[in-house]
């Protein structure tokens, strides 16, 4: 089975405007630098506490998820 990918632009651009770099969002969640990476970049996947926890801090609707994680 084949491993699925997702494109995160959406939560990257969020991510630069709310916070300027991925370091300090990553600090404001509570995550290394590294495991943000590593879920933008599709090594890791997103649980769903993961997706409420970064939708708070990225202010993201709940009708918006689709767009945002699931691209």
């Amino acid at each position: 089975m084949e491993k699925q990918t997702y494109e995160y632009r959406r939560l990257k651009c969020l991510i630069k405007i709310r916070f300027g770099t991925q370091a300090k969002f990553a600090k404001k969640i509570g995550l290394s630098n590294n495991s943000v990476s590593n879920k933008l970049t599709c090594k890791t996947q997103f649980s769903q506490s993961d997706i409420e926890l970064w939708a708070s801090a990225l202010d993201i609707e709940k009708s918006d998820y689709g767009v945002c994680f699931f691209t």
